[in-house]
């Protein structure tokens, strides 16, 4: 029985000590994803859902909760906070192309369509980001109009 209680009393120093230590985290200012919204004008309604419930992922301005001050918790967000930015990154919007930016736009319409985003693993804790089947038309309608517009400047005069 000793030998329990020593091993629960290191993992318990260990889980202490852990709570000092944790990733950068992911903290740009609101002016990063001006570009964004310049170049995609989405609508009130539309900057409203993406503040709601993909910027936390989908660039650098990110909302963390209460439990992200929780070690090891704050490292699987981190991982999957930089997994989102690593597939679509409005903060860096400016430096892609035109084809990119449509194809971003393509994969975005194809993973709200399907209702793979926002993850549910993020709706669980977050469930005003949790997309109601109105706003799902509503983002898909915006992102192909933007998809219009890139059509139109990606052809030749």
């Amino acid at each position: 029985m000793k030998i329990i209680k020593k091993i629960f009393l290191l993992l318990l120093i260990v889980f202490v000590v852990a709570q000092f230590f944790g990733p950068d985290k992911n903290e740009g200012d609101l002016a990063s994803i001006e570009a964004f919204f310049y170049e995609t004008n989405p609508p009130e309604d539309i900057k409203v859902i993406l503040k709601e419930s993909c910027f936390d992922c989908h660039s650098n301005v990110t909302r963390y909760p209460w439990y992200n001050y929780i070690t090891p918790v704050n490292y699987w967000l981190e991982n999957h906070i930089n997994h989102g930015k690593k597939h679509f990154n409005v903060s860096k919007w400016e430096g892609n192309s035109i084809k990119r930016k449509d194809h971003k736009f393509e994969e975005l319409i194809e993973m709200v369509e399907d209702k793979s985003m926002p993850l549910n693993s993020y709706t669980w804790m977050h469930t005003e980001a949790k997309l109601t089947e109105d706003q799902i038309t509503a983002i898909i309608d915006w992102a192909k109009q933007v998809r219009f517009k890139y059509s139109l400047e990606s052809k030749p005069e």
